[in-house]
């Protein structure tokens, strides 16, 4: 079909964008009938009842903090200073399993999408919203059966024991990433949602304190330190008007560095309970050479084999020393590492690990709303707390990690090109201009560039021989299609401003 973008207000026009590219996909935009059905049937969220295992720990200061707009709320965080420098910090995640059951016409829909899909007119949810938003997220001033995460901190931020365990929790303060940063910074007011909880603004800065030793202690191992430009599109009247850059900020800090924590522990506690998990991994990069190369490009000398904390020490120093231009060389070294995958593990198995955290015992399990892989660490959880058999067999894990590696690259693809749709209708006007560029992607099947002063990427269509990935050029804008998410570059013959 082909549209005039002029007939249609953007939004509609991205949103039956979204649609077609999810359904080219093989993905469903729409919820079936039995899945409607069973939802209906759920009238409230589950209660804990007299299951003695499941801990009353209402009255701790939780909180979430997440996006201004976000309604599934997925994690609640804590925090609780001890002895010695020591410092107790607690991760809710909610407890989905117990409204979605396996097999059900609402899990088979999950499982078939395995993740909420996020376009910029549209937000294409993994769960009903009455699920998602309402009876299994962690919702202000309602009670929530949770699986909660609970670890002691060092004072150099070394996790020195963890333990996982069932709770009944209570949302005392719903805030947000930017106000919360900007008043931790100084930068604003205090949060009237922080304000009404006594105790709560002393509790979240104690939660700043440990993510900032939590992340000091991670860089040491050689987490990856990497800063990515994610654009958010902005309408006014239903109308694209800009492309506003998201800032990570001191607030999703303390959210980051908390998840990793739970995720490694929980990674832990299966695999000392002798139960097969996914693991989230990303290998160690196969394209360490043109790293390598990139390295040199700045006068910083890599080892010839991959190294993280080398890697992290010229990542720190050009963060240091050119914070502007600090996220093109991040999204050019992230697109050298290679992307993540879900591997099954067996117990007394070696993992492959998360080179870009640094860690061999990692999983994901903070998001069960969003993400299908979270809900299956869940299951397993439950059933290792239960003392019951573990509910899938490795090599049904085996199975089901290659699905959703294969549904999450399809998903990104799609919101990759919705976004870009997004940024073609925002180019339209600027055919012809010149852009300052690098390159993103480099292969047989096309080079990509992405914009420096605007976050857009697209294809080099014209003078792309020889350039690789982080090589630095000069485009001109030649076409865009908003349809198909198409936007041409060309390295002009000679350089026209």
């Amino acid at each position: 079909m082909n549209l005039n973008e002029n007939e249609q207000d953007h939004k509609s026009l991205l949103q039956d964008i979204a649609r077609r590219a999810l359904l080219q996909r093989g993905l469903l935009p729409d919820f079936p009938d039995s899945v409607e059905e069973e939802t209906a049937e759920i009238q409230e969220a589950k209660t804990p009842g007299t299951d003695p295992t499941i801990r009353d720990l209402r009255g701790l200061l939780w909180a979430s903090i997440d996006n201004d707009d976000s309604m599934d709320l997925d994690q609640l965080t804590v925090a609780e200073e001890l002895d010695n420098n020591k410092t107790r910090i607690l991760v809710a995640v909610a407890d989905v399993d117990s409204l979605v059951a396996t097999g059900s016409a609402i899990d088979t829909h999950a499982g078939h999408n395995t993740t909420s899909i996020y376009t910029p007119a549209q937000i294409f949810p993994m769960l009903p919203e009455k699920l998602s938003t309402n009876l299994t997220s962690l919702n202000p001033q309602e009670d929530r059966l949770a699986i909660v995460s609970d670890m002691v901190i060092g004072s150099n931020g070394h996790i020195l024991s963890s333990d996982v365990y069932r709770a009944v929790v209570r949302n005392h303060a719903k805030l947000a990433y930017n106000s919360v940063a900007a008043w931790l910074d100084g930068e604003g007011p205090e949060p009237a949602a922080v304000t009404a909880v006594p105790g709560l603004a002393e509790n979240i800065r104690l939660q700043q304190s440990v993510s900032e030793r939590l992340d000091q202690f991670r860089q040491e191992q050689g987490a990856l330190n990497f800063q990515t430009i994610e654009a958010k599109a902005v309408f006014e009247e239903n109308q694209i008007v800009d492309l506003r850059v998201e800032q990570r900020n001191s607030a999703k800090l303390i959210i980051e560095v908390f998840m990793i924590s739970a995720n490694t522990t929980n990674a832990k506690f299966l695999e000392g309970h002798k139960f097969p998990s996914i693991r989230r991994v990303v290998r160690k990069p196969k394209r360490w050479d043109r790293i390598v190369e990139v390295a040199k490009e700045y006068s910083f000398v890599l080892p010839p084999y991959p190294n993280a904390k080398a890697l992290n020490e010229f990542l720190l120093l050009e963060k240091a020393s050119d914070p502007l231009r600090f996220p093109d060389l991040s999204l050019t070294i992230i697109k050298l590492l290679g992307s993540g995958e879900y591997v099954a593990e067996k117990p007394g198995r070696e993992a492959p690990g998360h080179f870009g955290l640094a860690v061999k015992d990692y999983t994901h399990s903070t998001a069960p709303n969003r993400r299908y892989p979270d809900l299956i660490t869940q299951r397993l959880l439950k059933a290792t707390l239960n003392n019951e058999r573990t509910p899938y067999s490795f090599e049904e894990l085996e199975v089901l990690a290659a699905h959703l590696t294969k549904q999450e690259d399809i998903a990104t693809k799609a919101e990759r090109q919705v976004n870009k749709s997004a940024a073609a209708l925002l180019l339209k006007s600027k055919i012809g201009q010149y852009f300052d560029a690098f390159v993103t992607g480099a292969a047989e099947k096309g080079t990509w560039v992405r914009l420096i002063d605007l976050p857009v990427e697209g294809k080099l269509v014209r003078g792309f021989a020889g350039l690789d990935v982080g090589d630095r050029v000069t485009v001109e804008l030649i076409s865009v299609n908003v349809e198909l998410g198409y936007i041409d570059f060309a390295k002009p013959k000679k350089v026209k401003r």
